[in-house]
């Protein structure tokens, strides 16, 4: 069997990290060709040194002689910028794409491997976010299938295998609560970022932590979902799952429900992306113990204290750049909420205000798309700067 040659987009995150974990215990199966990633010089030449890529892509000049520095002899030709990761994505003898460059900065690479036409594992959620029906449009255009990679869209691809589309009444996406599920409106409020990042289950980056909590995660989850499955926002459920362990469901018409069940890893459905259309991969984790666990609970989400995730189904149907700009506004105000510029409650007030300032438009293009984001961007900080930002 051919080995698989891929390109990883944020191999020095936590799904790129996670990803190569999985691929280091599989080297008859895959290659990798390519990595990109931030400035994180020291982690990614220990994976240059690990994996042998021919090609590298950084953030900057800086992180380029860093890493050159560090590397010496054994430095692969190191690209530099977004034009770097884009010419990654599309390197002509890689057929596969792990997209998990997080942000809005995932949007452009992720556009350049659909159309190269590779294919696309995807976990950068912004993509489909910021423009989903075009990328779709152009993946059906240049043949490039989208897989998905997070937990939630891959327990659904995974529950639909084998099934009639037609029969499917609704898609159902589970979340963990974040850390506050419990907590009161009042103490919410108050909550600094420390206990934000606290997540219960998942170990994940500081931006998904945080989106997690607001569960802003799951509203853009459903904003994804309904481009990766091509239904309407009207048949996309949240409910919320504290123990993390069913991924999501499908509901069909005759009221069967098929769930994805696993523990809490990310390597597990970022395998099955990296092996499908083959068999799974035979990995080690920890053997999902149902007995342990006694019980699983499901609870309706919280639209009073985590109004997030309803802003963005107010994006969704508001359609065009509406999205974009919901998704826009939340990396700002969670950039600022980390840094202690805003309170909690005020990252949902932050997408709210730039929503309602928004005159949504038609996205025919990645610039477009990446615009609305930056407009989102502006009007979350606007407002944060002036009358929101009161603790």
């Amino acid at each position: 069997m051919a080995r698989r040659k891929l390109t990883i987009l944020g191999s020095t995150g936590s799904i790129g990290r996670s990803a190569l974990d999985v691929i280091g215990r599989f080297p008859d199966r895959f290659e990798v060709v390519a990595l990109a990633a931030g400035r994180q010089a020291a982690l990614l030449a220990e994976q240059v040194r690990a994996f042998r890529p021919k090609l590298v892509a950084v953030a900057d000049e800086a992180a380029a002689r860093e890493l050159a520095g560090r590397l010496g002899a054994e430095a692969p030709e190191i690209l530099v910028g977004e034009a770097g990761s884009c010419a990654v994505a599309s390197l002509p003898e890689v057929e596969y794409v792990l997209a998990a460059i997080s942000g809005s900065a995932g949007m452009r690479p992720t556009a350049a491997a659909v159309d190269a036409g590779k294919t696309v594992g995807l976990a950068n959620k912004e993509s489909m976010v910021l423009a989903g029906e075009y990328l779709m449009g152009k993946a059906r255009q240049t043949g490039a299938p989208i897989l998905p990679v997070d937990s939630e869209h891959s327990a659904i691809f995974q529950c639909l295998l084998g099934h009639h589309r037609d029969d499917v009444r609704r898609l159902v996406l589970t979340a963990s609560g974040g850390p506050f599920r419990t907590w009161s409106e009042e103490a919410i409020a108050a909550s600094t970022p420390a206990q934000a990042l606290k997540h219960p289950n998942w170990s994940m980056g500081a931006k998904i932590t945080v989106d997690s909590a607001t569960l802003m995660n799951k509203g853009l989850e459903v904003i994804e979902a309904r481009w990766l499955f091509d239904l309407p926002p009207e048949r996309i459920g949240i409910v919320v799952h504290p123990e993390s362990v069913v991924h999501s469901m499908v509901e069909y018409v005759d009221g069967s429900v098929v769930a994805q069940l696993g523990t809490p890893d990310m390597r597990g459905p970022i395998a099955f992306a990296l092996s499908w259309p083959g068999a799974r991969l035979p990995l080690d984790l920890p053997r999902l113990d149902l007995p342990r666990l006694g019980e699983l609970r499901f609870e309706e989400p919280d639209g009073v204290r985590f109004p997030a995730f309803r802003l963005c189904y107010d994006a969704l149907r508001a359609g065009g750049t509406a999205p974009a700009v919901a998704s826009g506004a939340d990396e700002a105000a969670v950039e600022a909420f980390l840094a202690g510029r805003c309170s909690f409650p005020q990252i949902a007030g932050a997408i709210e205000e730039a929503l309602s300032r928004h005159q949504v438009r038609r996205i025919g293009s990645v610039e477009e798309a990446v615009a609305a984001s930056d407009e989102g961007r502006r009007l979350a900080e606007a407002w944060l700067a002036g009358k929101g930002n009161r603790r």
